[in-house]
């Protein structure tokens, strides 16, 4: 059997209309065409042989017992038909008092079928008051609905009970439905368990690995569905779905797929595996089917057994990581694409000019100092260099933020603080008009900054916009110098007027300009890292400005840092 790979829902659901009519064509003829050979003159009953059944519901042969002797028992026919009925069973005979009413019942005949493992079977409990057998039926119910059987002659359809005994010192308690039907002036009823220990352990272990199963009669049009199943499909219990309602549900893509499964079990291959998405309820559900045909004995399938597993919750689970890890891989991309420009950035803004400075008798060493080895550049700077009246710039500074947007920030800063400061304007006069500059950009942004002129009569004219004052190294002895005149954050408070002081120099100083990731520490305060960056400058006494910046660097490194840093390191004249 092949399939012409259907490209649609109606193509696929004439296909499994097709394949059931057919079926049902050749098995109705073969059914026919062997009752018509088997045909043989019926065997008539002897006269007076037909003994009226104890239901005493009329004659005919389907209300009798047929007995060629004269001897025969109905009630012995009765009781022994009761072995064969796969639940249990019992017939039993009423109890009446004075007044001709039914206060108990015996047990007249049972079967050997046990409702529960600690239940007596009804064959062991044979002449036995019904209620003294089975006490739990004394409030349930159940004698009161017995007595209305043979009352009425209305049968007892699935009366639900919980019967509950004490038996062995323990309480015990099963769910049990019942059925009767009154049998002459006796009562015929069975019993069974709501749903045995196997059906309860079969539907938890259905819940628990999401599955469930179906059967589809092909002849009749049944259809059986396991609860797990309906759990998967969301299905009404009394409305199971045909093969054809199934279809309906089908993803588009998926039904040439589900034509080719369903193709396979009705050719009578077996196991047929196949993995679906149905549309249910709005939402998409991937599920694995493993189906299987049920053929009679020419072979040809009657029935279509699947087994079910519910794959939805992993395919959303599985979803959802693909997109956390195309996420993350993005954003590493992202990162890496970012240091890697802010990196190229870096290193083409922050020369040093040593050559420039050294024909003013300054010697100047510098280094960025990330706080992880990958992470983002950001906003520190510093400025050292040479400026047309003989005076050298020496700056640094500090943008918020991390990444592309603080290199941007600190490219513009720092242009446009060597920009003002190669007019040969004054320190503070530099810091106010950035300030200017920052608090007028449509995004707001701060900043902090240290600059500075090296007069060539060895004196240092600075201002401070919320920066950590230089350190000062001279005669084996390091301290900050004062920063009294210290202004507000650049791009903090619009207008303000930024102050300059002087400080005299002396051959073999050394003056360290730093950013305040230097100094910082967590649950530390500033103070603290500002008095250490002291006593380490101190111990550099008597060493190169390039000796001094790789020291602290390493102290830098071996220390847990939150925010990136910049160290600067310049010498006035030669060691003395």
């Amino acid at each position: 059997m092949t399939l012409p790979h259907p490209t649609d829902v109606p193509s696929l659901k004439a296909f499994i209309q097709r394949e059931i009519a057919t079926l049902r064509h050749e098995v109705r003829d073969r059914t026919e065409s062997a009752a018509a050979a088997a045909q043989a003159p019926a065997r008539e009953i002897p006269s007076g042989s037909a003994v009226q059944c104890p239901c005493g519901q009329g004659n005919g042969a389907s209300h009798s017992c047929w007995d060629a002797g004269d001897d025969h028992d109905p009630w012995t026919c009765v009781c022994s038909t009761l072995p064969a009925i796969p639940v249990s069973a019992a017939l039993l005979a009423p109890v009446r008092d004075d007044a001709g009413t039914i206060v108990d019942f015996v047990i007249r005949a049972g079967n050997h079928i046990r409702s529960a493992q600690w239940l007596v079977s009804p064959d062991e409990q044979v002449g036995q008051r019904f209620l003294a057998a089975r006490p739990g039926a004394a409030d349930s119910g159940l004698l009161p609905a017995l007595s209305d059987v043979l009352a009425t002659g209305r049968s007892l359809g699935g009366l639900v009970v919980d019967y509950t005994e004490q038996r062995h010192g323990r309480l015990r308690r099963v769910q049990l439905v019942h059925y009767a039907a009154s049998c002459g002036d006796q009562v015929l009823t069975t019993w069974r368990p709501v749903r045995s220990q196997a059906e309860l352990l079969t539907i938890d272990a259905q819940h628990l690995a999401s599955m469930g199963w179906g059967r589809w009669d092909l002849l009749s049009g049944a259809v059986d569905w396991s609860e797990g199943l309906q759990r998967i499909f969301r299905t009404d219990p009394q409305l199971p779905w045909s093969l054809l309602e199934l279809c309906d549900a089908l993803v588009e893509a998926d039904v040439g797929p589900f034509g080719e499964f369903i193709a396979s079990v009705l050719a009578g291959e077996e196991p047929a595996w196949t993995r679906i998405r149905f549309r249910v309820l709005g939402e998409v559900r991937t599920v694995d089917l493993l189906g299987r045909p049920v053929a009679g004995t020419d072979g040809r399938p009657w029935a279509v057994q699947v087994v079910a597993r519910d794959l939805t919750p992993q395919m959303r689970s599985r979803r959802r990581l693909v997109e956390k890890q195309w996420e993350a891989e993005r954003l590493r991309q992202q990162a890496a694409a970012e240091h890697h420009v802010a990196s190229v950035l870096r290193e083409a803004l922050v020369p040093t000019y040593a050559e420039g400075l050294a024909e003013l008798g300054l010697s100047v060493a510098a280094a960025y100092l990330p706080a992880e080895p990958d992470a983002a550049v950001g906003g520190d700077w510093y400025k050292c260099r040479p400026l047309p009246d003989g005076r050298a710039l020496i700056a640094i500074g500090d943008a918020s933020g991390h990444g592309l947007d603080a290199v941007a920030r600190m490219a513009q800063q720092r242009y446009a603080m060597a920009g003002l400061a190669h007019t040969g304007a004054e320190p503070g006069d530099v810091a106010t008009w950035l300030n200017d500059l920052i608090c007028g950009e449509p995004a707001p942004s701060t900043a902090t900054m240290v600059v500075g002129h090296i007069m060539a009569g060895r004196a240092l004219r600075w201002t401070c916009a919320g920066h950590p004052a230089p350190l000062l190294l001279r005669g084996g002895h390091a301290f900050a110098l004062s920063a009294a005149h210290r202004g507000p954050l650049l791009g903090a408070l619009p207008g303000h007027a930024y102050e300059t002081a002087d400080f005299p120099l002396e051959d073999g100083d050394v003056l360290l300009l730093y950013t305040d990731g230097v100094v910082e520490r967590r649950d530390a305060d500033i103070t603290d890292g500002i008095a250490a960056l002291t006593e380490s400058l101190t111990a550099c006494a008597n060493r190169s400005p390039q000796q001094i910046v790789d020291r602290l660097a390493e102290e830098y490194v071996r220390t847990v840092h939150d925010d990136d840093a910049c160290l600067v390191a310049v010498r006035v004249g030669r060691p003395g």
